[in-house]
């Protein structure tokens, strides 16, 4: 695989894009699991089976975009994709980080106060960067690991182990897409 061919075959959105065009392909043909994906949407949540069928030729594309983004924690597609291209700047982060692990964290509202607590981990040892939604935390190898990521992957070194403001957004992107991965082997077993 050529390393353009390899880049493109590592990008989130990419990723995304392609389960959504799954789900999109499963809900024409009335798959009942895709249909019922569909009720994560605001306007689709109350509607019966049927009636969700029945829009078959309306529902487009954008709103399998926006239950996958959902599905991986975002609050609608246009922010998965603010993250997952490398937004510095956005404020809710999502919950694709955060799995339901028995690990402890340092958690913090303010990303000042979580970057000197995190600076102050680092000089102990290997510490993480992370957020959920508005907050943040300062966490271990133990919890890379419960995201099904490895904590000496080389693109954390490439991070600054900083996933709110990365020193490196495609080694970012790269370990997004390695989370999105891990999540979808996980359900397959």
């Amino acid at each position: 695989m050529s390393r353009g061919n390899e880049a493109a075959a590592q990008d989130p959105v990419k990723e995304l894009k392609l389960r959504a065009k799954f789900l999109h392909r499963a809900v024409m043909r009335s798959d009942p699991a895709a249909v019922k994906r569909l009720r994560a949407l605001p306007e689709l949540r109350r509607a019966d089976d049927a009636a969700i069928v029945a829009q078959g030729g309306e529902l487009r594309r954008k709103h399998c975009l926006a239950v996958v983004a959902r599905e991986c924690g975002f609050p609608s597609w246009e922010h998965a994709l603010r993250a997952l291209s490398g937004d510095v700047e956005i404020f809710e982060h999502g919950t694709l980080l955060y799995s339901s692990s028995g690990v402890l964290n340092h958690w913090f509202t303010s990303y000042a106060e979580a970057h000197a607590a995190w600076a102050d981990a680092r000089r102990d040892g290997v510490a993480y960067l992370f957020a959920y939604k508005r907050d943040y935390f300062v966490t271990g190898v133990a919890f890379v690991e419960s995201l099904g990521l490895d904590p000496d992957d080389p693109d954390w070194q490439a991070l600054g182990w900083n996933w709110v403001k990365p020193a490196n957004v495609e080694a970012r992107a790269r370990l997004f897409y390695k989370r999105l991965l891990a999540i979808r082997a996980v359900a397959a077993a």
